[in-house]
This record gives C-alpha cells, sequence and structure tokens, in this order.
C-alpha cells in the first residue's frame, strides 16, 4: 500500500483552511499532532533512526502545512518556470531522488493546504508575462509552469485535490501549460479534462534498472502503456528518459526499452513526443543515507572508478559522471535514439 497515514504532523493554520480539513478527513483514524513548521519536524527529518523507516516513514507519516513564499522561478529547461509547489516530498522511494538531499532522514509528503492562493498567485503571474512571442524549447505558443519539482503530482492527488484544482485553473489560461514529471500511474488524473492545457511527462528507465532504482513507484512498462490512454484523454504526453545510469550493459538495456516504446505508442503518441535526457547525479548525503535503508542501490548509483564530484549552485557536494566519459556516453545514446525511435524529439540532454 502506498498511503496508510497513521499520524499527520500539521500546522495549525492549515488546520482552519478548508484544504486542510478535507486532507485530515481522509484519514480519520490517523492522529494529528500540531507543529510549528510542516517542514521542520524533528520527530521526523532530525531523528537518525527514522532511516531504517524509510519507506514506512513515507507511508504512514504525512505533513500538512501553508506555503509562505509564492515565487515562480526561471527554469528554461522542460518548463519555462517552476511553479510554487504544492506539496515536497513523495510516497515512492527512488534511491536516486534529490528531494531528500534537503530533507533530512526523512522524506514523507509534505502537502500545502492554502492552494487557492497559489493558484492566485500563478494566474497573475502568467497575466504579467502576457503572450509568449517567441517559440523555445519549453514551447513553441505557451509559458509552461512546472508543478511538480519537489514531489510527484501523480501522488499527490491520492493525497487531495490540489492537483485536481490545478489543472483545472490551466484550463481557463490560453498562454500558459502545466506540466509535471510523474513514476506512477495514476487513472483518476484521466478523468481531470485537462484540455491540452497540462502535460505529463512519464519518466522511464530499462526495467532492470528501474526494479532496483524505483522503489514503490508504477512499472516502467505500466507507465508506457498508460501514454496513449493519456493522450486520449486530452493531455499532452511526453517522456523523461532519465535518470541514465552507466553500468557494463546500460546501452543494451536502453536499446530494449526504445524498442517498447516504439512498439507501445500510437502514431497519435509519437507525434506529439518530445523527451529530455537526463544522466545521474548523485549526493555524497544522499549516498550515506541510502546505505541504511537500500545499500543494493548504492552498488549502481555509487561509482567512484566512473564519477567525479562537483559543487552544486547550493554548495551540496554532488557526483557525476567524469566529463569527457558522460559526453561519449550521451553522444552514444542519442545516436541510438535516432536510430531506433527517429520519431522522438530530444528536447534537451545533459
Amino acid at each position: 500500500m502506498l498511503l496508510d497515514v497513521r499520524t499527520i504532523y500539521a500546522e495549525p493554520a492549515a488546520l482552519e483552511l478548508e484544504r486542510g480539513r478535507e486532507i485530515v478527513a481522509r484519514w480519520p483514524q490517523a492522529q494529528v499532532v500540531e507543529v510549528a513548521s510542516a517542514n521542520r519536524i524533528d520527530a521526523v527529518h532530525n531523528d537518525e533512526q527514522n532511516v531504517q523507516r524509510w519507506v514506512r516513514v513515507k507511508t504512514e507519516v504525512l505533513a500538512l502545512g501553508v506555503r509562505k513564499t509564492m515565487t515562480a522561478r526561471v527554469n528554461g529547461r522542460s518548463a519555462d518556470w517552476i511553479a510554487p509547489s504544492a506539496s515536497n516530498g513523495c510516497a515512492m522511494a527512488c534511491a536516486y531522488c534529490y528531494v531528500p538531499r534537503h530533507k533530512g532522514y526523512a522524506n514523507p509528503i509534505t502537502v500545502y493546504a492554502n492552494i487557492e492562493q497559489m493558484i492566485g498567485y500563478l494566474g497573475r503571474h502568467i497575466v504579467r508575462q502576457g503572450p509568449k512571442t517567441e517559440p523555445n524549447q519549453c514551447d513553441p505558443q505557451a509559458w509552461v509552469y512546472d508543478l511538480g519539482e519537489n514531489s510527484d503530482a501523480s501522488v499527490d492527488a491520492m493525497v487531495s485535490d490540489n492537483v485536481l484544482d490545478l489543472v483545472a485553473a490551466f484550463r481557463d489560461w490560453p498562454t500558459a501549460k502545466a506540466s509535471f514529471a510523474t513514476k506512477q500511474v495514476n487513472r483518476d488524473l484521466l478523468d481531470y479534462d485537462p484540455q491540452g492545457r497540462t502535460r505529463v511527462r512519464f519518466s522511464v528507465m530499462p526495467e532492470r534498472t528501474a526494479k532496483l532504482l524505483d522503489i514503490r513507484t508504477s512499472p516502467v512498462s505500466e507507465r508506457i502503456a498508460a501514454v496513449n490512454d493519456f493522450l486520449e484523454a486530452g493531455y499532452e504526453v511526453h517522456l523523461n528518459l532519465s535518470p541514465v545510469v552507466v553500468h557494463e550493459e546500460w546501452l543494451a538495456d536502453w536499446a530494449e526499452l526504445l524498442a517498447q516504446l516504439n512498439d507501445s505508442l500510437s502514431p497519435a503518441a509519437k507525434a506529439q513526443a518530445q523527451a529530455e535526457v537526463i544522466f545521474l547525479t548523485h549526493n555524497q548525503g544522499l549516498h550515506d543515507v541510502n546505505l541504511g535503508w537500500h545499500p543494493q542501490a548504492e552498488n549502481l548509483l555509487w561509482r567512484p572508478d566512473i564519477q567525479e564530484f562537483k559543487t552544486s549552485q547550493n554548495g551540496m557536494r554532488n557526483v557525476r559522471y567524469r566529463a569527457a566519459w558522460k559526453s561519449v556516453w550521451k553522444q552514444r545514446l542519442l545516436e541510438l535514439i535516432t536510430e531506433q525511435t527517429p520519431w522522438l524529439k530530444i528536447r534537451y540532454a545533459f
């Protein structure tokens, strides 16, 4: 079971809002514990013992808060803007996820109850942009807003109606488009009627790698099978080929995955499909956390023989594949994509 919430840590201000009360009502058996901040809970984020309960905490704990800061950040890759997140964290447990690097010893879902304020902010921000006058790699006509930088919207939709409300809002904004990446096939979203104003990006990787790293997600084959259905339901559907994890047989595995995409997607899905290719970035702190709950994953993720350290813009000590080798590997993968799935336009690769 992905969610069996036993404890809800809630800010008092969130409990006063209608969305907060709706979320608490979904799990009437859960204990509600009031906290000053849903993002800094000592019993959750600062308890080292929670590493050993990594998945259990994701299943049984929910944090409920109010988003204080409303900021749309420039992106320029998969989206023009990163929208203020309606949640943070995830019930899934992908071993490479970057969000836990900032969260301490646990990473359950934190959901924000002031969705009306977020939608109001987005509406004003979209109006300020005016029409998009020049096409770019994000979209030729619409300003694209990423809704799920620090979460998975398909899972968030199991917690509250925040995602439903956001999809509905973007229906009425003709100059903008919502976008989110997902590893969970939530077929409830097929009834949201996005009318082409929301882009779903299904993240895929070779099945053998996903079985070790994509913990508690929908199987890759199920994600691929959902592409046609989501397109027919009114979504724009793209792909994330990510993360690309290098090992001795990685390119052969990707060839198999591309063949599966070629066989499964409808002509209509192929005609509108685009993708981004993202090679793995890992982190020293996350490596240490993973050793406490899923050390087998680190055999693939932590490869000092082919990786190098790089300090990120926020000062974190990350590891990436050595630049010279990564350049060669990226080119090989792009050539394979061109050969096997020539219909798949690559938005960017890094």
